[in-house]
């Protein structure tokens, strides 16, 4: 039997409805990962997140990565996995190993999931239209690119026709090479080329701590200036400084607002965006502290 009567779960569709009007015809880009993405039941809780935000007609774009599974396909082949500085060296054989994962096993079972979810979703990688164009970011990690453009048209096309974009993070150059993409970084990008309402980040942490080592110090909301604060202070460190750049960078070229949050806790998407606790840390710009 539900622990919640009728009258209980009709008390929380009502308190959502202020957020399902201010949120719908809005875009909200995701940058889906980390724990989230491996875990079945979370998997498949996001997806029907997302859909349930699709149907109350929020305009959402699904970035997404693949780094466990892309160290599974190299593995499977005899290649060991290297990094430096957190980016992964991508060999010519490598990147073809990447294309193949990204752009074709993880993409498209994220579409599907969508779709078995009653969505409309259609897949692309960031060389599709040349969402995403790149160049080299390091000659010693090989084809790891960084962006010089994002070409946000096929992705405002789709949307326009109702579909939910699902981008894997691949980047392309004049020369026909294929770039491996941060995909914290495309998500930033791709979120300011659309002037998003809300970029969500959901990563395997419950977003920035006052204490790193205690997880009851979450910082619900701060400002960019605070959170450049924060990093000159130390208290934003380790591989949280390239994830709140990513934010910053997102607010610097138009999005509203950017949150950094558990994607191992259950629909906390929804919890995000239709409640009045809201999830993990928002990085907000200038004018739209509220």
């Amino acid at each position: 039997m539900s622990s919640f009567s009728n009258a209980q779960r009709a008390d929380v569709l009502t308190q959502a409805l202020p957020y399902i009007k201010s949120y719908r015809g809005k875009t909200v880009v995701i940058k889906y990962g980390g724990n989230a993405m491996i875990d079945e039941q979370l998997k498949a809780q996001v997806m029907e997140d997302i859909v349930l935000l699709w149907l109350i007609g929020v305009k959402v774009v699904l970035v997404h990565g693949g780094g466990p599974e892309i160290n599974e396909m190299m593995e499977r082949v005899g290649k060991e996995p290297n990094f430096v500085n957190g980016l992964r060296v991508t060999d010519e054989e490598t990147i073809d190993l990447v294309q193949m994962v990204l752009a074709g096993k993880v993409n498209k079972s994220l579409v599907n999931l969508l779709q078995m979810n009653g969505g409309r979703a259609v897949g692309i990688s960031g060389m599709d239209g040349r969402l995403i164009e790149a160049k080299v970011k390091d000659p010693q990690l090989g084809y790891v690119g960084e962006i010089t453009n994002i070409n946000i048209g096929i992705v405002t096309d789709m949307l326009r026709e109702g579909y939910i974009p699902v981008v894997s993070t691949l980047g392309c150059d004049d020369q026909g090479n294929t770039y491996n993409i941060n995909g914290d970084t495309a998500a930033a990008y791709i979120a300011g080329a659309l002037n998003a309402e809300r970029l969500i980040m959901m990563t395997d942490v419950a977003g920035i701590l006052s204490d790193p080592s205690d997880p009851n110090t979450l910082i619900t909301a701060l400002t960019v200036s605070h959170a450049e604060f924060l990093q000159g202070t130390g208290i934003i460190s380790g591989g949280m400084i390239p994830k709140v750049q990513c934010c910053i960078d997102a607010i610097d070229k138009g999005v509203s607002n950017v949150v950094i949050m558990d994607g191992r806790v259950p629909h906390s998407i929804l919890m995000e965006l239709l409640t009045d606790e809201g999830a993990g840390t928002m990085i907000q710009g200038a004018g739209n502290e509220n």
